[in-house]
Order: C-alpha cells, then structure tokens, then sequence
C-alpha cells in the first residue's frame, strides 16, 4: 500500500496522521488522509481542491506535477511525502 507522509510543519497546526493507502492516483490518497484529519484538508487544498501554493508533493522521490487534478499515479509501494513550504530570509 502506498504510504503518505506529512512533514511536522503541519503538525503546528493539526494532528498529521501517517496513512497507507491502496489508492492508485494522488487525489485519492489526499482524501484517505482527510477522511483521517478532516482540518487537514485546508491547510493542503485551496477552496477549489488546488493543491495550496505553500504545499509541495513528492512521490516517490519527485515532484508531483499535476497541482489541480493531483492526478500523478501511485504504486502500491509508493511513498508520498506533503511538505509546507517554509519562508523566511
């Protein structure tokens, strides 16, 4: 099962749980992880489902590309880390 991880700087926030999932698209497992956390899904998705601009996928080691549909496919052994940009100077 693919694995989602989100990084601690969400976890200043809500609670951010460590989800296996058996879903084969993005999106898919986003909403695992929210039906988990349901306060999650704000600080990830825009009020159009978009993933946030501050937020950054990486599956598998790369990049997600897809930041509206989130539709990048996942293997069943797939690890998904959801990182919060941090900004500062």
């Amino acid at each position: 099962m693919a694995r989602l991880i989100f990084t601690q700087q969400l976890a200043r926030f809500t609670p951010v749980p460590q989800v296996e999932t058996d879903a084969s698209r993005l999106r898919a497992g986003l909403d695992s992880a929210f039906e988990a956390n349901p306060a999650l899904r704000g600080y990830v998705l825009d009020d159009q489902g978009h993933l946030r601009e501050n937020v950054v996928v990486f599956i598998d080691g790369r990049r997600s590309l897809d930041r509206v549909r989130l539709d990048d496919p996942l293997k069943p052994d797939s690890t998904v880390y959801v990182l919060q940009a941090l900004s500062g100077g």
